[in-house]
């Protein structure tokens, strides 16, 4: 955990993900729908990122790759990446996606992450900037966790610069240039 006091990333690691047991497992808790506690090698279960990734690096587990990250969203994200729900699929999709490629071992995820960002990045910008407050909410509710932070920091600096642009202070003296230079000899 990099970031312990960090709720984004408790909240990113708490993504569930479905594993197969590899090894047979008694006295765990971990599916509900077993009344022994005892899970068999082949068992599919559903667990958190953080316990998945700890019984992964122990080989009791295999990691499937999570549905965020399968064939059909990638197709989705290729035709029309704007237009995705990732909120839907994963709040936190890049940050999970950059735990999740070295746990998989799956690199493509890597270049989706990045094909994802590039496309909507310039539509996020755009409308941070164009967008009336009744066509942000609808276009708010598609983006994921990492996108609204980015779309806040866009319509702020853009409010910041309207202020400037309408009459703000155009400069200011640095308070470095107000001091003398003390000789060097």
């Amino acid at each position: 955990m990099a970031k312990y006091y960090d709720i984004d990333d408790i909240i990113t690691e708490e993504e569930i993900l479905s594993v197969i047991f590899q090894k047979a497992a008694s006295g765990v808790g971990i599916d509900p729908s077993s009344e022994t506690g005892y899970i068999e090698t082949g068992s599919k279960v559903e667990v958190p990122f953080w316990l998945s990734h700890e019984l992964q690096l122990r080989q009791v587990v295999s990691i499937n790759i999570p549905s965020c990250f399968d064939q059909k969203t990638r197709l989705e994200i290729q035709a029309d990446c704007a237009s995705v729900d990732l909120r839907s699929r994963c709040p936190f999709f890049y940050e999970f996606g950059c735990k999740i490629a070295p746990v998989v071992g799956d690199r493509t995820i890597g270049f989706l992450l990045l094909s994802a960002f590039k496309n909507r990045y310039k539509e996020i910008l755009t409308k941070a900037h164009s967008a009336a407050f009744s066509s942000a909410s609808k276009f708010l509710s598609v983006l994921t966790k990492e996108e609204i932070n980015l779309y806040d920091a866009a319509q702020s600096s853009m409010t910041s610069f309207k202020k400037w642009r309408m009459g703000g202070p155009r400069f200011q003296k640095a308070s470095v240039l107000g001091r003398k230079r003390r000789s060097t000899e």
